[in-house]
């Protein structure tokens, strides 16, 4: 790799960063939820307003920077997040709060929508999987630092640290970045299906609010149906109108390809499931093993590290073994590890919480560079913006998803626990347990899916 180009790598890498650094808003969910006076499920918006928002406009950004400049696109998106971090971080109210997150969402899908991109046009195409492994290693960076950084941010100066700090971040990265590729000239630049980005915004945005709001079916709620409603009509919408137009947001005869329909599902499902790490390991970490704020960042950060050394070795294994196994061999591990987690209890061992937080993590990063690996290669470079996105939509799938879902099963159960008699923590163990469990049956589920891999990929 040329140093210049190494640089600018790096440089994305910085800018990048800002995004993944939002898992130290984890470690500050229970200040916020006692600062706010919140329910604990009503920390779940923090998280459902900002990742819908990004999910939502992620394949129309990357269309943006396909047409427009990856460049530019990710510039706007630096500049959009610091100011978001700023304001978040003076929300005087929790409805303000949101709304700021939302606007942070806006930040983060412009800045990751066109990231991949950006760090593989940089390179020529040989290199593409080492690149994809540095680049899923500085992101899975953010996540190791999120947590430890947020735990001593929290205890010096309060939850709002934990937005603040990535503003200069951001900053710097704006400042720094030069030489990146240029934009399409004006005359060759193709037409930006707008129609298009606005149903399969309000197709994805609808499903995950439904899927939040069916935990209100059973009391009569009509929310989840009519949102349902929403989500068929402008899928259909989107469907016919990619149909129709000469470049579409995303070709839909790739969803056609042996494989690749699996895949993307497989990799949502696979999210889904282990985002139940940072959705409850921090209120475990807080009330159950009562570590201080700092030490439990430190641990919570074991899970994105494993993250790191599952992307760096699957930077160097792409080349000499393909991408399916490699897919299949992360959630194999991330199961073996989520399994392990639901069998913690109050008294489990510090080293032993590290360690299945490593395993799960390794296993993520694993999933993640493979996965990206088949989608970039599957798609026409043209549409290298559309294909990072993708891979950043599915992930929000199933992290939106499970902060619906997950939460819905932890609530049940830990409902029942305590209507049976049992103490709090006891109560809390129950539910967490179980929303364990069934995050390692999903990843079982996934690894059924992805049994039988395409030919170009045996």
């Amino acid at each position: 790799m040329k140093g210049g180009a190494l640089w600018r790598l790096l440089l994305v890498g910085l800018g990048t960063l800002v995004v993944p650094l939002d898992s130290a808003l984890n470690i500050a969910f229970p200040p916020i939820t006692a600062h706010f006076g919140l329910a604990l499920p009503d920390i779940q918006w923090l998280v459902i307003g900002y990742v819908l928002t990004y999910g939502s406009l992620m394949l129309g950004i990357g269309r943006l920077g396909d047409i427009f400049g990856h460049a530019l696109v990710f510039r706007i998106g630096l500049g959009c997040s610091a100011l978001a971090y700023l304001l978040c971080a003076g929300a005087p109210g929790y409805g303000w709060l949101l709304g700021c997150r939302v606007a942070q969402g806006v930040g983060a899908a412009l800045v990751i929508g066109c990231g991949p991109a950006l760090v593989t046009g940089l390179f020529p195409e040989a290199l593409r999987g080492r690149v994809l492994g540095l680049y899923a290693l500085m992101f899975a960076a953010g996540g190791v630092l999120g947590p430890s950084l947020g735990g001593v941010l929290v205890a010096a100066w309060g939850w709002p640290a934990v937005f603040w700090f990535r503003a200069p971040i951001a900053l710097l990265a704006l400042l720094l970045l030069r030489g990146l590729p240029a934009p399409p000239p004006a005359a060759m630049r193709e037409p930006f299906d707008l129609p298009g980005a606005v149903l399969l915004a309000l197709a994805v945005g609808s499903l995950l609010l439904a899927v939040n709001q069916a935990r209100y079916l059973a009391e009569g709620g009509l929310v989840a149906p009519a949102l349902a409603a929403v989500f068929l009509a402008a899928l259909l919408g989107f469907l016919r109108r990619s149909a129709r137009a000469a470049r579409p947001i995303i070709a839909l005869e790739h969803f056609r390809r042996p494989g690749f329909a699996r895949l993307n599902a497989g990799n949502a499902l696979a999210n889904l499931a282990g985002f139940a790490v940072l959705l409850f390991v921090p209120y475990y970490l807080a009330d159950i093993a009562s570590l201080p704020t700092a030490v439990a960042g430190l641990v919570l950060a074991a899970s994105p590290s494993g993250a790191m050394l599952g992307a760096a070795l699957a930077g160097w294994l792409l080349g000499r073994v393909a991408a399916w196994p490699m897919v299949r061999l992360g959630v194999g591990l991330s199961a073996a590890g989520l399994a392990l987690i639901a069998l913690w209890g109050a008294g489990t061992a510090p080293a032993l919480l590290v360690a299945c937080l490593l395993l799960h993590g390794a296993g993520q990063g694993l999933v993640q560079v493979g996965y990206t690996d088949i989608v970039t290669a599957t798609l026409p470079r043209r549409d290298r913006g559309v294909a990072g996105s993708l891979t950043m939509m599915t992930r929000t799938l199933g992290v939106v998803s499970a902060a619906s879902l997950l939460t819905l099963w932890f609530d049940r159960w830990q409902a029942a626990a305590l209507a049976s008699g049992a103490a709090p923590a006891a109560g809390f163990l129950e539910g967490f347990s179980a929303a364990f469990a069934l995050a390692a049956v999903l990843c079982g589920g996934v690894l059924l899916l992805l049994a039988r891999p395409p030919p170009s990929q045996t």
